[in-house]
């Protein structure tokens, strides 16, 4: 395996230069923002929640390796871009699971790790070794449907929680309808780059980080 083939998935970039994804590296920040807004509200208001601690720092360690996989874009550098993202979606998944049910990780652990290794499967499968991916994928989705089972995830707490009448319900509404917004920007990102050479990629990043905050 060569961790340093070249890759070219976007529309932004046209060369192998370092900065050839300007917006697509430096939109990166709003991960940043989000990761460290969240450790600063954490520990203003004392909550000293481990699994949302470690959320904050995921957001953060997505935007370095996303900031890299855009700069380096090569097979090593995203390996450091899809792990941070996969570890947020399995620990968010089970985090919200034992926040809904209001049980101990040892009473839903079990069903939560479950839920969880299935959807990460389900990615494994569709994305068809995405992280190995060298060339823009040949589908008209541009290989976002990946992350299907991530929206019907956040969909699922966000009926559940407006069901059970729980007080941030709205915010996952928000997040559901967001994610929604950054996986259209993630799709169409080749499709327009005919007539908008900057692509739409970099709006991904944004829309995900106002996401996760």
């Amino acid at each position: 395996m060569n961790w340093f083939v070249s890759i070219d998935l976007y529309c932004e970039r046209t060369c192998l230069g370092f900065w050839a994804e300007p917006l697509n590296a430096l939109s990166n920040i709003a991960f940043f923002i989000a990761g460290f807004s969240g450790l600063y509200t954490a520990i203003k208001f004392k909550k000293n929640d481990s699994a949302v601690l470690t959320l904050c720092v995921l957001s953060i360690l997505i935007g370095i390796g996303s900031f890299l996989f855009h700069t380096f874009a090569n097979l090593w550098s995203s390996f450091a871009d899809v792990i941070p993202i996969w570890s947020f979606v399995a620990l968010y998944i089970v985090t919200v699971i034992i926040k809904l049910t209001g049980k101990s990780f040892f009473k839903v652990g079990g069903i939560a790790i479950t839920v969880t290794a299935i959807i990460i499967s389900i990615v494994w499968i569709m994305s068809s070794g995405s992280a190995t991916q060298t060339e823009p994928s040949s589908d008209m989705l541009n290989g976002s449907i990946q992350y299907l089972p991530a929206l019907i995830a956040i969909w699922y707490f966000a009926i559940a929680s407006w069901k059970k009448k729980i007080d941030i319900h709205n915010w996952f509404i928000a997040s559901a309808i967001t994610f929604m917004l950054s996986l259209v920007f993630r799709t169409i990102d080749l499709h327009v780059c005919n007539f908008f050479p900057f692509g739409t990629h970099f709006l991904w990043h944004i829309c995900n980080g106002i996401m996760i905050a």
